[in-house]
């Protein structure tokens, strides 16, 4: 009995087709999507016979209950040029079906899709959408283009700035979840990306609030000069300073305004840098662990060339793993560019907190001052305590940022 009748595998009769978590497999299409090679995995669970897949469409183990917006979406981002994942269904030759987290990169004037048996929570709330778009794909007539906008209104509504970035999301919680089924160690790359990310978005979050901050601030100094030209002659020492603060203030946020939050932002250019790493970093995950798969199979892969398989894996990996690190050479350098902004703005500080209580002296001794214009001064001292709070947390979430090690 040869090596691969011992692995025959009894398939049921109707539901899932027997794919484990441990498992992965892949395909290599043409740039038409024709099969050109695959493994063993791939070709027991479908249940086809290799001279049946080789050649063979590979919208031949497509599923019905797949939304064609789905694909379109698929397609529109591997055919230009984009390396893309998403959750399928597909179906066998005997009629059962499997759902996996497919990845795609585009290789060798085609593409090479590897997957995992998906098992996350976000894979449950997936299939409840698909169900409603392939419904809305039936009963309103919706074409593929319109199925698409749908599944990419979901991913905002979600709280995705695009797909990409829920595909991101999707491969991650994936793999850190089948790590945990198989009690496997976490993949601590994978992890560290994934804080790095949270700290990307929080970063993005405090500078917003930065800016607002400051904003508000504005009209304090306004107020200030309208009370001090009530009770000191024009121009006296209350109204200059407070003048002067408001300039001050004026300039350090249209300065941070401009080098941090312009249309070139840093703070954005981290958060999709590390996005894009962490999808990288996933996907090469997944594309070793085919490389390992393959090695154990050592099977007759029908008319393919094991060894050149292998190779176009391993030269995948190496092409991926070099943009995963100008990725994040590009977050050290961003990160870098932000604790130094924060470090200019707390010089400025230092000037803003001494005219501040230049301007709290003068006031006190102007006669009736009262305590509406004290109060008004400390409404300056919580603001400039809220601001240097928030750069705090920035120079902070920025350093750790920076810290991720490769």
């Amino acid at each position: 009995m040869s090596f691969v009748d011992r692995r025959i595998e009894s398939r049921p009769t109707r539901g899932e087709a027997p794919f484990g978590l441990n498992e992965v497999f892949f395909s290599r299409t043409d740039s038409r999507g024709v099969i050109l090679a695959g493994n063993y995995v791939f070709r027991r669970v479908s249940n086809y016979e290799w001279e049946e897949l080789l050649g063979a469409p590979h919208n031949t183990i497509r599923h019905p209950d797949m939304p064609k917006g789905v694909f379109k979406l698929f397609w529109d981002a591997i055919q230009s040029g984009q390396t893309m994942g998403a959750y399928v269904k597909n179906k066998s030759k005997d009629g059962l079906h499997y759902w996996v987290f497919a990845v795609v990169v585009p290789c060798a004037e085609g593409y090479l899709s590897a997957r995992i048996k998906p098992s996350s929570k976000l894979f449950d709330d997936v299939q409840g959408l698909y169900a409603k778009l392939l419904a809305a794909e039936q009963n309103e007539d919706l074409s593929p283009e319109e199925s698409a906008e749908r599944l990419k209104s979901w991913v905002v509504d979600q709280g995705y700035d695009d797909y990409r970035q829920f595909a991101t999301k999707a491969i991650s919680e994936e793999l850190i979840a089948r790590d945990t089924g198989l009690d496997n160690e976490p993949d601590q790359m994978i992890v560290d990306l994934c804080q790095t990310l949270d700290n990307a978005k929080t970063l993005v979050g405090e500078t917003e609030g930065l800016i607002k901050d400051f904003d508000a601030m504005h009209t304090i100094p306004h107020n200030l000069r309208v009370i001090a030209s009530r009770i000191e002659p024009s121009g006296g020492p209350v109204t200059v300073l407070s003048q002067n603060y408001g300039a001050m203030s004026r300039e350090m946020s249209d300065w941070f305004a401009a080098h941090v939050m312009g249309k070139d932002s840093n703070f954005a250019v981290i958060e999709a840098a590390v996005d894009d790493s962490l999808f990288v970093e996933c996907m090469v995950r997944v594309l070793k662990e085919c490389d390992i798969q393959l090695q154990k199979e050592r099977r007759i892969l029908g008319e393919m060339d094991m060894q050149g398989e292998r190779d176009l894996l391993a030269q995948l990996v190496s092409e991926q793993l070099e943009r995963a690190g100008k990725g994040l050479d590009q977050v050290e350098r961003e990160a870098s560019r932000i604790m130094h902004a924060c470090q200019v703005m707390h010089r400025h500080f230092l000037g803003l907190s001494s005219t501040r209580v230049l301007c709290k002296i003068e006031s006190a001794r102007l006669p009736e001052s009262g305590e509406t214009l004290a109060d008004i001064i400390d409404q300056l001292g919580v603001f400039q305590e809220r601001i240097s709070q928030r750069l705090e947390r920035i120079a902070r979430l920025s350093s750790e940022i920076r810290s991720l090690e490769r």
